[in-house]
């Protein structure tokens, strides 16, 4: 659960407008994160020093504007924005928004569902798939994830895969066999928030690690894990999410040198790996005795699908599959199916290369648009890092972007510690389907760099 504390000390009016307003304010702040649960009405209530019925009240409103769901005895979650009802009060943009700020796989060109389907029907144990619990465990997906990973350059055996059901179910597995309630993990000072999610609900203390253009910082690293007990390192050498940094080969012998010095198990994320063409070696294949590494299909074939492999050293398998068995018993098999036969048959390479060659063409949209210099970003990533000019904040330019039809992800959102975000969003350049609503997007953030934040006047 949350530990969430709306300040409503300045906010006028009835007190449960207020409640409903700050979580709006947090929520654009990257104080509250899409998925996260939020206090019981009877803590929130014994908090704040108000009545239980206020809270209700607070929590309906906050319903009615999209800001939150309730779930029948599980409590009250926070909602995306952009995804779910109405926009936050006061931020609703005429025409609709352009969404800049959910990093999706790119819908350009998808894979062909309907022929895979179609072939499906064709075999005699179809209902092999429907069974309970289906066999998702088999030798030949085993085999398709080894091939996966394979094509990010760590060459891997069926006998070291994991199959789950996506990037997040896998991070949140990895996590909960290397880690135990209480403990730290190590991460870069900048992450992605489906891990702060993790976090939290695991009850770990996610420590943050200092980065430079490459990512992480060896250096940094060694002097946090000689200040602490942690012993596990979540990463993502390539592709960074949000910076797009991604390591040279040098800096990733450099993290493993220090990984091996203090016994540290690693989790990279490699989601984004095959974007990057020729990438370096992955960090898993320096030190393979003590890495866990993720590769997805969500990404680069179809968001929906929900299917990651993870590989790791032989010690951890039968773990990470109780981990994986515990969670939700058995996996969808009907996905598991797709994605290995698009693996298998050249369909996951062809979509991967054309995906690629989309991203490009909208980063070089994006270069054409946007001031050069206030941008971070790589040939074929889905997204960029744009670093603001001075008077702007994260904060207060995510606002603004709301209020000109363009929503943006605030630094705040993917920093360990928000009070030490950068005045930086991520711009998504990949869940909006025509370059042209991205093009309308994109201008819309450059004319605000140019303008600059509207002038507030000073409290007195």
């Amino acid at each position: 659960m949350t530990i969430w504390s709306p300040d409503i000390t300045v906010q006028a009016g009835p007190r449960y407008l207020a409640i409903a307003d700050a979580l709006a304010e947090d929520l654009g702040r990257g104080k509250l994160l899409p998925g996260q649960r939020l206090p019981t009405h009877r803590d929130l209530a014994a908090q704040l020093d108000l009545t239980v019925g206020t809270i209700s009240r607070a929590y309906a409103e906050a319903e009615r504007r999209g800001l939150v769901r309730g779930e029948v005895g599980r409590g009250t979650f926070v909602c995306d924005p952009d995804r779910h009802g109405d926009l936050p009060a006061g931020a609703a943009a005429p025409g609709g928004l352009v969404d800049l700020a959910l990093n999706l796989s790119l819908a350009a060109d998808d894979p062909d569902l309907a022929g895979a389907l179609r072939q499906l029907l064709k075999q005699p144990d179809l209902a092999a798939l429907l069974s309970y619990p289906p066999q998702t465990d088999s030798l030949r997906y085993r085999q398709a994830g080894a091939d996966w990973i394979g094509r990010h350059g760590l060459p891997v055996t069926p006998d070291q895969i994991v199959i789950t059901a996506g990037a997040q179910h896998a991070i949140t597995m990895a996590l909960s066999t290397l880690c135990r309630p209480g403990q730290s993990v190590l991460t870069e000072a900048l992450t992605y928030p489906g891990l702060k999610t993790a976090a939290e609900l695991l009850g770990l203390t996610l420590l943050p690690v200092a980065m430079d253009a490459e990512g992480l910082l060896p250096d940094a690293l060694d002097r946090t894990a000689s200040r602490s007990s942690a012993r596990v390192l979540y990463c993502m050498p390539t592709l960074h999410n949000p910076t797009t940094a991604t390591m040279s080969p040098r800096r990733r012998e450099e993290v493993a040198a220090v990984v091996r010095r203090h016994d540290l198990q690693v989790i990279e994320d490699d989601v984004h790996g095959l974007l990057a063409g020729e990438p370096a070696a992955p960090l898993a294949a320096h030190v393979p005795e003590a890495a866990v590494y993720i590769a997805s299909t969500s990404k680069l074939l179809a968001g929906g699908l929900r299917v990651a492999f993870l590989a790791a050293p032989p010690a951890l398998i039968e773990r990470l599959r109780f981990s994986v068995s515990a969670s939700l018993w058995a996996l969808p098999a009907l996905n598991v199916e797709v994605a290995a036969r698009w693996i298998a048959d050249g369909t996951a390479d062809a979509v991967t290369e054309r995906k690629r060659a989309e991203a490009a063409a909208r980063q070089d949209l994006a270069r054409r648009l946007l001031p050069v210099g206030h941008i971070r970003s790589a040939p074929r990533s889905y997204f960029l890092w744009l670093e603001l000019p001075r008077p702007w904040r994260a904060d207060r330019f995510v606002r603004a972007a709301r209020a000109e039809g363009v929503a943006v992800a605030p630094a705040e959102a993917f920093a360990v510690d928000p009070a030490a975000a950068p005045a930086a969003v991520r711009v998504s350049l990949s869940a909006t389907r025509e370059r042209a609503d991205l093009a309308e997007g994109l201008r819309a953030l450059a004319g605000m760099i140019e303008r600059g934040p509207a002038f507030e006047p000073a409290i007195v």
